[in-house]
């Protein structure tokens, strides 16, 4: 029995980056002789299993045949016969199929760390084409390791059209892909991932809405960049940049614009009344992928609100107070401050904006900490009770948001 050091850990340690999750695989044992030495199984489809002391994943070498569509039609076979190069051979990127033995000497049959060098993000072997999930992941890593220069192997990218032309990704089931449009999401530049799901075909499958925004014109007054898909690539990494690792905040600035796909040809490039109409679209995606709830609530509001918040400043301390209210903010007040956050990662998202002001961030959560210092409990230390507390909060958070705007004009 010999264990390896293998994937996520080893990629990193040769990246010069700190790693994460240390998985290691072990060759020549059987599930018998990992309980035996006091490890705990966890594994439901293979045999993994945590180190007693450490929580360390030790999985066996196995090999995997495909045996129906999709990324569960997979015959799974692990037994101590099952060489480290055979376990190797069926992982999806040749960054992730380098191990290293407790002595430190890497084992990199499918040239990973050379890969690594050249930055270059690249198919193990022809058997990627029997798991769509790669392709999800192959987005994921790529949002994650553009910043230090990879790309995909042209070779790859072949691979992964035709695996969405043969139908796989339609194979995928709904909590996987949000799983991993939302770990995209919490990397440094996600625009890169849906970049690469549109170049091969799957951004159009997975997430339709999204795709026919590109090509979309807008007014270059307010966006130099015209293009509305380019503008959604541009705010989504603003909000990486602005909220590192926050997936909510990112989906709320990948969807928040879905509405300009709907606008009718005659009326471009105005977009009249699309932070209205993005929400069905906007909708059906939450719908379709099962979006946590909370999630889809910021969405669902930075899509609705986004503009008033661009023009907070015009805005009278009555209609400020019932922005809020229709937040839910006063009850979850940290929805405004992500509602702050990608508005003005939409107002930042913009050819030549990148580092402008967005005064209407630090306004809104002026305005809204104003409004939260009223309380019911005033109300009923007055006196009040019934419909009259609710009438008195309104009426004296509305005046409070009218000093405070005072006040910061002053």
């Amino acid at each position: 029995m010999k264990s390896y050091l293998v994937g996520g850990a080893v990629r990193d340690r040769l990246l010069g980056r700190n790693g994460g999750d240390r998985d290691y695989v072990v060759v020549g044992s059987t599930p018998e002789e990992m309980l035996a030495a006091g490890f705990k199984p966890v594994g439901k489809d293979f045999p993994v299993f945590l180190h007693p002391k450490t929580g360390a994943e030790f999985a066996l070498a196995r090999t995997e045949r495909k045996s129906a569509p999709g990324y569960r039609g997979f015959v799974v076979h692990a037994e101590p016969s099952v060489t480290l190069e055979e376990d190797l051979a069926r992982r999806d990127f040749t960054i992730n199929a380098i191990a290293e033995s407790e002595s430190g000497e890497l084992i990199d049959p499918h040239g990973g760390a050379r890969d690594i060098e050249a930055r270059v993000l690249r198919h193990v072997s022809s058997a990627f084409v029997e798991d769509p999930v790669r392709i999800l992941r192959g987005a994921r890593l790529l949002a994650r390791f553009a910043p230090l220069g990879f790309t995909v192997a042209p070779e790859t990218l072949e691979l992964m059209r035709a695996m969405v032309a043969a139908g796989e990704v339609d194979a995928l089931v709904p909590e996987r892909v949000w799983t991993e449009f939302r770990r995209a999401l919490e990397e440094s530049k996600p625009s890169a991932a849906i970049a690469l799901l549109r170049d091969c075909g799957a951004l159009e499958k997975l997430l339709p809405e999204v795709d026919a925004l590109f090509g979309v014109p807008q007014r270059p007054e307010f966006h130099p960049e015209i293009d509305a898909g380019l503008h959604t690539l541009m705010v989504c990494d603003m909000a990486a940049r602005l909220a590192p690792g926050d997936a909510a905040i990112g989906f709320a600035a990948l969807t928040h614009d879905l509405g300009k796909a709907l606008t009718p040809k005659s009326e471009l490039p105005k977009h009249i009344g699309h932070e209205h109409s993005g929400l069905r679209p906007l909708r059906a995606v939450c719908a379709r992928y099962k979006v946590p709830a909370e999630v889809a609530a910021l969405a669902e509001i930075v899509c609705r609100e986004h503009l008033n918040i661009h023009r907070l400043a015009e805005l009278r301390a009555d209609t400020v107070h019932n922005l809020i209210a229709r937040c839910d903010g006063f009850r979850k007040p940290e929805r405004i401050t992500a509602l702050a956050l990608a508005c003005e990662a939409d107002k930042r998202g913009r050819l030549g904006c990148e580092d402008v002001a967005y005064p209407s961030a630090a306004l809104l959560k002026h305005l809204h900490a104003a409004a939260m210092t009223v309380s019911a409990g005033h109300a009923v230390a007055s006196g009040l009770s019934g419909v009259a507390v609710g009438d008195w909060l309104r009426d004296a958070r509305i005046e409070a948001i009218r000093q405070a705007r005072v006040t910061t004009a002053g």
